[in-house]
């Protein structure tokens, strides 16, 4: 074994978290977390990890950015065409997971993932920064490509595409939501006896558990 990786440990001592003090909805705890986390100055405090998986179960996992959640669920884009667009088109279950280490704080949530409505994914693709449009057009995310060469080739034409005309958003861009099942707040405690708080949905009603660490 690495030493010098097995060696590298941190004790958690910032805060506790008891069934008590949690919301008796999921997404009030985490709206609570959420505003703590952006007092806290958390750099893309919105940085989450999405994990799906294909249709022989194999896992893959990668970073992606909160756009907005309610009661309904959580909200990211991309593009549906890529690796994730395509495992979700098979296996709609997903998970997510936040870790704010300024916190010691981490969120786990699973369910099912849908595409948003196709307006809500225009609204959002149009408030989205002018190069940013461009490049959901000029990048076939997940494809092999030639060279770096080939993608700045494929953002200027682009470019001067829609130099004179407004950019509408392509159809193989938009949105998604996973709707939750499970939420699991977690929050580091000395010793590595750490307090995890599972909510579980039954029947469209949420109830919490505490899960030993």
């Amino acid at each position: 074994m690495n030493q010098n990786i097995s060696s590298i440990r941190k004790d958690y001592t910032l805060q506790q978290l008891s069934e008590q003090e949690t919301e008796s909805s999921p997404i009030d705890q985490f709206k609570k977390w959420w505003n703590q986390a952006i007092e806290s100055q958390i750099e893309e405090v919105n940085a989450m990890t999405l994990a799906t998986a294909n249709k022989e179960g194999k896992p893959s996992a990668r970073i992606v950015l909160l756009k907005d959640f309610n009661e309904s669920g959580f909200v990211f884009f991309t593009n549906y065409q890529s690796k994730k667009g395509n495992d979700l088109e098979i296996n709609p279950q997903g998970a997510l997971v936040f870790f704010w280490k300024e916190l010691e704080r981490q969120i786990r949530i699973e369910g099912l993932i849908q595409k948003i409505d196709e307006k809500e994914s225009t609204d959002y693709f149009l408030s989205r920064p002018t190069d940013s449009q461009i490049a959901a057009w000029a990048s076939n995310q997940s494809a092999i490509i030639n060279s770096r060469d080939a993608l700045e080739d494929s953002f200027k034409s682009y470019q001067s595409i829609f130099e004179h005309k407004a950019i509408t958003r392509p159809n193989h861009w938009g949105g998604y939501r996973l709707c939750p099942n499970t939420i699991e707040f977690w929050q580091g405690r000395s010793n590595r006896m750490h307090d995890r708080i599972q909510y579980n949905k039954i029947e469209n009603q949420w109830g919490k558990v505490r899960l030993a660490p």
